[in-house]
């Protein structure tokens, strides 16, 4: 096992000799330094590297979870350790496979059309836009489209769905190029994105570049108010350089000439926001009252100031007692444990809480391309959801834990033998 290993000064009245010895981190977005710790996580392998039976024998790279937030703007960041080539070329998620967000992205598509007057005559650019698990409704609708997609194995299944797909990293450079050739967009959109993007003012710039003078920017990613609220330390990982409250969105977007006229708060990945911007010159859109009163609910919670962000590595530490307790007994008791899914935040709270194969078998998911492989470093196999009903175990550990009602209500049967849900996020709890 291969570890990356770093220092970290956390204690803000370290001699300056001490500081000196520390390396020096910037903040990503406003250059200032990164002193002040979020929480600290230990170490984790990249979350989306499920190793094969032949990789077994191979060492794996571990890297710290270590979190700062900028005392300056107040973003909450982790540092680079990986380039995003190397995480997201070839990439192992993949949107279609959840039900409820397809449902999710086909009532953002109608809304959308029906809000901006969205026609044949219109053209929609989705930067990140995956397996075209979203575009495909806009294409049903015979509004034009183009995905923007770096990961090609991805990529190919969205133009399988009819979904013209550019495989190609999105920044300014790439809006430049687009915009040369009169493909400046009425909507760019943006799902879950913001948060893998490490060069986040080029990728900034990049959209404020492809709208059109009277174009609109639409952003979902998780909130971070809810993370802090909800105990949701899962959702962070090395593959999301960056967690936004709104106040420190608005400050980003409006250094790069975007205005948000409007937010609605969501329930997707255990509570996300969608923000609606315009450039800064078009004042066709008024702000909405949900914006002044979600910066206000913001501040309340004190993510105005770095004493609001002191208290979220204790809490991580609870859940990680109480899950621990959990599993332990249930070993004790001869119980046997599976999970259900193998998402990118299993890697976090599986490490983060030390469990492995002793303590949960196996776990199934609904990709093929994840069946017949391992999570990363526990190494638990992952099989094909029949795999429960296979051998009955006494309870499933739902990984994807935002997604627990969709899976719940498919795994039903397991009620037959006196199966039991155990969801993991925001406490450990026994359906």
């Amino acid at each position: 096992m291969t570890l990356s290993t770093d220092i970290h000064s956390t204690d803000t009245h370290s001699t300056d000799s001490q500081q000196q010895r520390s390396p020096t981190r910037a903040c990503r977005f406003c250059g200032a330094s990164l002193r002040r710790t979020f929480v600290d996580l230990g170490m984790s392998p990249l979350c989306e590297t499920y190793p094969s039976l032949a990789d077994l024998n191979h060492g794996e790279t571990y890297y710290p979870l270590h979190v700062y937030v900028c005392e300056q703007c107040f973003l909450v960041q982790l540092e680079q350790y990986e380039s995003a080539e190397n995480i997201f070329s070839d990439y192992a998620y993949f949107s279609s496979y959840s039900d409820s967000w397809l449902k999710h992205s086909e009532n953002y598509c109608d809304n959308m059309i029906g809000r901006l007057g969205l026609s044949r005559q219109s053209f929609v650019v989705e930067v990140a836009s995956n397996d075209g698990y979203l575009l495909q409704y806009f294409v049903q609708r015979s509004v034009p489209v183009l995905g923007i997609e770096p990961a090609a194995n991805v990529a190919k299944v969205a133009v399988e769905k009819s979904v013209p797909t550019l495989v190609r990293f999105f920044g300014a450079q790439l809006a430049e190029e687009l915009a040369a050739e009169g493909r400046c967009a009425d909507l760019v959109l943006g799902n879950n994105v913001l948060a893998q993007v490490p060069d986040l003012n080029d990728f900034v710039e990049g959209l404020k570049i492809l709208l059109k003078p009277d174009g609109v920017l639409t952003l979902e990613f998780p909130h971070l108010l809810r993370l802090i609220e909800r105990n949701e330390f899962d959702t962070i990982y090395h593959e999301h350089f960056s967690y936004f409250s709104l106040l420190t969105t608005l400050r980003i977007l409006e250094a790069h000439g975007l205005r948000v006229f409007d937010v609605e708060e969501l329930r997707t990945h255990g509570g996300s926001l969608r923000v609606y911007a315009c450039r800064a010159a078009d004042q066709t859109h008024e702000i909405m009252p949900s914006v002044r009163e979600l910066v206000a609910m913001e501040e309340q919670a004190g993510l105005g100031s770095a004493q609001g962000y002191r208290s979220f590595g204790r809490q991580a530490k609870q859940t990680k007692w109480a899950l621990l307790d959990f599993l332990l007994t249930a070993a004790r008791q001869g119980k046997s444990v599976a999970g259900y899914g193998a998402p990118g935040k299993s890697a976090t709270l599986l490490h983060y809480c030390g469990i492995g194969k002793d303590l949960i078998e196996y776990t199934v998911d609904r990709s093929p391309y994840k069946q017949g492989r391992f999570l990363p470093g526990n190494h638990i196999p992952i099989y094909h959801p029949d795999r429960i009903r296979e051998t009955k175990p006494d309870f499933v550990v739902i990984l994807p834990w935002n997604l627990k009602d969709e899976i719940m209500e498919q795994l039903q049967f397991i009620r037959e033998w006196g199966g039991r849900f155990v969801v993991p996020i925001p406490e450990v709890t026994i359906y």
